[in-house]
């Protein structure tokens, strides 16, 4: 037991190398990019792209440019860091200075880009999104049609790539893909010779498609299922808690806030050290579980800020002792298991997970050689 930490969040960079070789043979021969925003979904960028670029992975996506300014000094200079929400007015001088690549959703950030670009006296590299019917970002047919009559309005831009998103990806019958793929293909044929890039995870693992030149990986490197089961992915975290108490209570006794369970027999319960500050969603409260020695133990009554109850009655007396290890995600219990219990998605409990974890990182077989030989 880590002194003082809510728990233990175990990274395998061994497993995300993994996955992303599993990824790669995929969508051969297009390249695979490592999405890392949001703090490479709460995971730490730059410990997770550093292994990726020692898998060869030589393209990464951030949301931000604040995300971008972070990762880029860690990131080799020939390596393209790209900005998928794109630059609001007034941030593009910072990312030209920074060589950051954003993603232009509009005309008007495109607009911006290019004055940047007359202003500098110098070609900028840039990427064109274009919305294909999820409405959220990128260029609408309209703006197409007005930059497709207005050609120099890209003028000092380098395209790097066009892209678009699939909206039902993680459902690999949803007719919708399909459409979305001939629209993407109609658009990109516009933009001759640039390299194009619509799968996601889940694009990346549907078959008998194309997948362009690029694919942005990101719940399916961190261990997430890209769409239902089974799951070809390994598992890149386990969270393990610990019991910081126990007791002993009759049967009809309440337990935590509001009192909202009553033990149905005599019971022994464990509070263990994560909340809702620790990224454990409140609405696992008497429905998610945790897990001691393999065997499941129910949380009971309500999650609240910095512990929970859980109900150890039928768990063997000898597991139980403060500080006992307790498995919250694991071999038991994986994060698409914890999600489902709680009404939502892997990528809402990874980003979730908090900072009061004690971190540990467990190298990729190349990073671990490289240690040994003393090049890292």
């Amino acid at each position: 037991m880590d002194g003082g930490t809510a728990a233990t969040l175990r990274i395998d960079l061994g497993a995300l190398v993994a996955n992303y070789a599993l990824i790669a043979r995929q969508v051969a021969p297009a390249s695979v990019a490592g999405v890392v925003k949001a703090d490479a979904y709460g995971l730490g960028a730059v410990p997770v792209s550093h292994a990726l670029l020692r898998a060869g992975c030589r393209h990464f996506f951030v949301a931000h440019l604040c995300e971008a300014a972070a990762l880029k000094p860690h990131l080799p200079a020939d390596v393209p860091l790209y900005v998928l929400n794109g630059l609001p007015p007034g941030a593009e001088a910072a990312c030209a200075a920074l060589g950051a690549v954003p993603v232009l959703n509009s005309l008007a950030q495109i607009d911006g880009w290019a004055h940047t670009a007359r202003t500098l006296v110098r070609r900028l590299p840039g990427v064109i999104q274009v919305d294909t019917g999820m409405s959220r970002l990128g260029l609408t047919p309209g703006e197409l049609a007005i930059l497709r009559d207005q050609p120099h309005l890209l003028d000092g831009i380098d395209l790097q790539l066009i892209m678009s998103h699939l909206a039902c990806a993680d459902q690999p019958d949803d007719a919708f893909n399909r459409d979305q793929r001939h629209r993407f293909d109609a658009i990109a044929d516009q933009f001759p010779g640039v390299p194009r890039s619509l799968d996601n995870s889940g694009g990346a693992m549907a078959t008998g498609v194309r997948h362009g030149d690029l694919v942005r990986a990101g719940i399916a490197l961190y261990g997430g299922a890209p769409h239902g089961d089974p799951n070809p992915m390994r598992a890149v975290i386990a969270l393990d808690a610990h019991i910081l108490q126990l007791r002993t209570v009759p049967a009809g006794a309440g337990v935590g806030y509001g009192l909202t369970h009553l033990c149905d027999r005599p019971s022994h319960i464990a509070t263990i050290s994560v909340g809702y500050a620790d990224g454990w969603p409140r609405h696992l409260s008497g429905r998610g579980s945790a897990y001691i020695g393999g065997v499941r133990a129910p949380i009971v009554g309500r999650v609240s800020m910095d512990s929970m109850a859980i109900d150890v009655t039928d768990i063997a007396d000898y597991l139980l002792y403060s500080g006992a290890p307790v498995e919250l995600i694991g071999p038991h219990q994986t994060i698409d298991a914890v999600a489902a219990q709680a009404d939502t998605i892997s990528y809402e409990i990874l980003t979730r997970l908090g900072r009061r974890y004690a971190r540990s990182y467990l190298p990729a077989p190349s990073a671990a050689a490289d240690q040994r030989s003393g090049k890292a």
